[in-house]
Formats: C-alpha cells, structure tokens, sequence
C-alpha cells in the first residue's frame, strides 16, 4: 500500500516543524508528502521549503496566494496526492497534529487485518486523536455508526477497531479509489463541517474504521469541542450546518433529522456557555440566512487565481467532473 500524507499549513511555523518532524520518524514511511501552505504571514512557508528539501523528491510545497481555509487546502492537497498513479491512501491532518511514530503502521496494520476478514470495502479511517495530557480529544473523538449491523461492530472490533460513520480531518486516511469516484472536498466551506460533509459523503454505503493503534496529538490551545467560545466563526458553523443538511447526499434522509436534531442540541450548550450572546445571536441569524439563501460555489471556481498549480488544477477539474463541482 503506498500513502500520501496531506498537511494543510496556515500561520504555526513551529507547530508546522514538530509535525513535519513526526511524520519523518515514522516507523513505516509515508512514501510521499503534500504539504498545503495556505498564505502564511509567520515564516510557516519558508520553514516548510527547508524542511520539504530533507525529503528529497518524495515531497511538494504548495504555496497558495490567498488563504483558502481548511476545506480549500485539504482539495488542493488530496487532488495533488490522487494525481499519481499508484496511491492508496492520502492521510490527511492539519499542521497541529503531531503522528505518533506508529501512527501510519498502526492504520495500515488494521487495513491488513481487516481486508483478511472479508471483503476490501474500507473506504475512511481515523486515528485516535489525544491531547497533550494524553486524554481523547472531545474534537476528534468519533461516535459509532448509527444502526451499524452487528457483523459490521463485530468485524471492526475482531481488529480492534470501530464502525464510524464519519471522522475529522485530524488524522484521516482517504481511499484513493474513492476519492477518484466521488471528489474533493467543498472548498466553498473555508472551515468546519466541511470534514464531517466529505468523509461521511465518502463513507455513504460504503465502510469506515477507527483505529485506536494509530494515535496523533492534536495541540490546540485548550481540551475541548469546537463549539466552546466559537465567536465570530458561529456564522461559518451556522451557514455550513444548513449547507450539509440541505444541499449534499452525504446523509440519508433519516441521518438529515438525527443530526439536525443533535446540532440543535449543540448550539443550544454554545449559548448557554457563551460569554457573547449577542454576538452569537447575530451570527446565527446571518448563518441562517446565508444558509438558506445560498449554495457552495464549485471548488475549481472557489481555487481559481489562488495560486494552484497548473496540473493540480487540471486535477480539481477532472475530479469537479465526478461530484458536479
């Protein structure tokens, strides 16, 4: 199996180099590296030049003119990575996630394992994603499968693994048949959502696995979920949650309601922990609005003129064709 690693990079040099640095120890090797620079200002892009040199012609330094947000850089990177033949995978994470040294063989391993039980239908996995205390992340920390079948719990648990149904980009493994069958991401989405919208969209009829064996740290400022104290960027989340539920086939019209009926929940718990109201209340209103009146531009169009390279753009086109972006 040979992997693509996928790292979207905006304005955390240091963190940049300590994940640059664990995906070099790795104890099975990435056989080729992305790197996604998303118009840093910190020297996060000149780090990431010196350190591309020390991977010889294994690794790409994509230097965007504009940032282009999470969704933006995860499209350019994977339609970089699929664009060689050959590749199985694209591990994708953001450049605050630090793999542990066996995270890549941890996740390779359980594929192994698991292919051996039955059919090779895996299509998403995702590594366990800890804190700097060493505890879960609540960010990352998926939940099993709704209404996943019994010989499905049973199969992923015979490698120590779980049914997911979808996962963040904090450490995610993409099958590479199947992003060449259903796409990029939207890069319409700048941030958040746009990660549960394109792996579930992945994971439709097709199967997932969480490896606990494959472990990355993800070193935000503080533990907890992305909802605490989102500010300005609840009208992002707003917008994005309405997208998702309106305007893609990621979920199945039952997965539409329980997962409007959850989100409901969760902004409910962001207000009430909120120390601006007011402005969570604004956001939510022009969310809302945006949400309903609105659709996500294609990702070729969204891409054009920030800088993508010509035949990664030949890339975006090709796969825009697939999903109808």
């Amino acid at each position: 199996m040979r992997v693509t690693a996928v790292l979207v990079a905006y304005n955390r040099r240091e963190l940049l180099q300590e994940s640059l640095a664990a995906l070099a120890q790795q104890t099975r090797p990435v056989d080729r590296l992305v790197i996604v620079d998303n118009a840093s200002t910190d020297g996060a892009g000149e780090a990431a030049e010196a350190l591309v040199q020390e991977w010889g012609g294994r690794a790409r330094l994509i230097r965007l003119t504009e940032n282009t947000g999470g969704a933006g850089g995860f499209a350019v990177g994977i339609a970089a990575a699929i664009a060689e033949d050959g590749i199985d995978w694209v591990w994708v994470m953001d450049d605050d996630t630090v793999p542990g040294p066996d995270a890549l063989a941890g996740a390779l391993d359980a594929h192994e394992r698991y292919r051996a039980t039955g059919p090779d239908d895996l299509a998403v996995m995702g590594s366990r994603v800890i804190w700097t205390d060493g505890e879960d992340h609540p960010m990352n920390t998926p939940k099993a499968k709704i209404r996943a079948s019994s010989a499905e719990r049973e199969r992923a648990a015979s490698v120590g693994a779980m049914e997911i149904r979808s996962i963040s980009f904090v450490s995610a493994f993409l099958r590479a048949s199947r992003v060449r069958e259903l796409g990029l991401p939207i890069a319409d989405y700048f941030l958040w959502n746009d990660d549960f919208e394109y792996s579930a969209r992945l994971l439709r009829g097709a199967r997932g696995l969480y490896v606990p064996d494959s472990v990355v740290t993800h070193k935000t400022a503080k533990r907890g979920s992305s909802d605490q104290d989102p500010g300005a960027r609840f009208c992002v989340e707003v917008r994005n949650k309405l997208w998702v539920l309106r305007r893609s086939n990621a979920l199945y019209p039952w997965e539409k309601l329980l997962y409007a009926a959850a989100t409901g929940r969760r902004w409910f718990r962001t207000f009430r922990a909120s120390q601006d109201r007011a402005q969570l209340k604004d956001c939510l209103r022009r969310g809302w609005r945006d949400g309903w009146r609105t659709s996500p531009q294609p990702t070729r169009r969204v891409l054009r003129d920030t800088g993508v390279p010509v035949d990664v753009m030949v890339a975006i086109d090709r796969l825009a064709k697939v999903d109808g972006r």
